[in-house]
């Protein structure tokens, strides 16, 4: 492993890097090379896929059968949902494939893809976890006027900027990435093409590629998480001035799933990162990178479900009908 690493770090000269300029294809990390691991991996991978794939989808029919859900919180939640299932889908059934098929390339262009698609959608979980806490935010500080603040066109055209966003962040690292055209090894030491990896293995400068990532992962990073942040502030100072304990708790109760799911999504991809930096060990990081591209869009729905009597009546009503 060290001899791999250290493979990595070295540039070809002018002359060889001719030769690397046009890449055809990456080989993806395999999560583990025993073969009798494989039929397990491709169970509990595929397991995990059509659980999230399923919960996100009863969201969604949920809150478009019931006009009870018309609200701007559910309509949000809805996008979510979605958003979830997108997320979960760059990536997983790749390594599905791969686990099946024992096979670990993947294209130059299908590399690309893949990191635009987990990035927009990837952002796109930040920007509307943020739309939410601005919806939290009005519901509690200014619930009078929250239906004339929170209409129909303001909720479309906060998930329209949402989309936008992303869409932007994706084309940026994309443009970064296609500015590095001499690679000095094609094994991304993770089971999909993660820009911070895909980045590891070109051969431009090191501070170079350190100062551009860090910049547009905090540039664009800030922009979600200090929307959730003012919110929370806001909110908190809002329900400590309610004078009896019964009416914080209340109020409070109302953010307790999107608060955890924020948490659970934040806390993970911080997690990994700071990991990452810390860790020579890509298997370590691969790992990681499960927590928020699996199990995070797994665990949306199972958070909002259980903890929203809304929705649990919904999906109540559904099972009964059906039977």
């Amino acid at each position: 492993m060290t001899q791999k690493r250290n493979s990595l770090n070295q540039c070809p000269n002018n002359t060889e890097a001719q030769n690397l300029t046009v890449v055809s294809e990456f080989h993806l990390m395999s999560l583990s090379e025993d073969p009798e691991l494989q039929p397990i991996l491709f169970g509990v991978f595929l397991s995990l896929y059509l659980i999230t794939v399923l919960g996100n989808l009863l969201i969604i029919l949920a809150v478009s059968l019931d006009s009870h859900l018309h609200i701007p919180m559910y309509f949000f939640l809805s996008n979510l949902s979605f958003t979830d299932i997108c997320f979960i889908s760059t990536t997983v059934p790749k390594m599905i494939w791969d686990i099946q098929a024992q096979s670990r390339s993947i294209s130059y262009v299908g590399c690309l893809t893949q990191m635009s698609m987990f990035i927009i959608f990837g952002c796109m979980d930040s920007m509307i976890l943020s739309v939410m806490a601005y919806d939290r935010f009005v519901a509690i500080c200014h619930p009078l006027h929250y239906q004339v603040i929170m209409n129909p066109h303001l909720c479309a055209f906060l998930v329209l900027i949402s989309v936008l966003f992303s869409l932007l962040d994706s084309q940026v690292h994309n443009f970064i990435v296609l500015q590095f055209t001499y690679f000095s090894d094609r094994e991304i030491s993770n089971f999909f093409c993660d820009p911070s990896q895909l980045l590891n293995v070109d051969c431009s400068e090191m501070v170079t590629k350190s100062i551009i990532t860090h910049f547009v992962g905090v540039l664009f990073g800030l922009v979600s998480s200090s929307g959730i942040l003012f919110s929370y502030c806001k909110i908190i100072s809002s329900v400590m001035r309610v004078p009896s304990s019964g009416g914080r708790y209340k109020a409070f109760s109302t953010c307790a799933s999107h608060l955890s799911v924020v948490c659970l999504f934040y806390g993970t991809s911080i997690g990994v990162y700071v990991g990452s930096a810390v860790s020579n060990s890509p298997e370590n990081c691969a790992v990681a990178s499960l927590m928020y591209t699996v199990v995070t869009p797994m665990l949306n729905p199972f958070i909002y479900s259980l903890r929203n009597r809304d929705i649990k009546n919904v999906l109540l009503r559904l099972q009964s009908r059906k039977i």
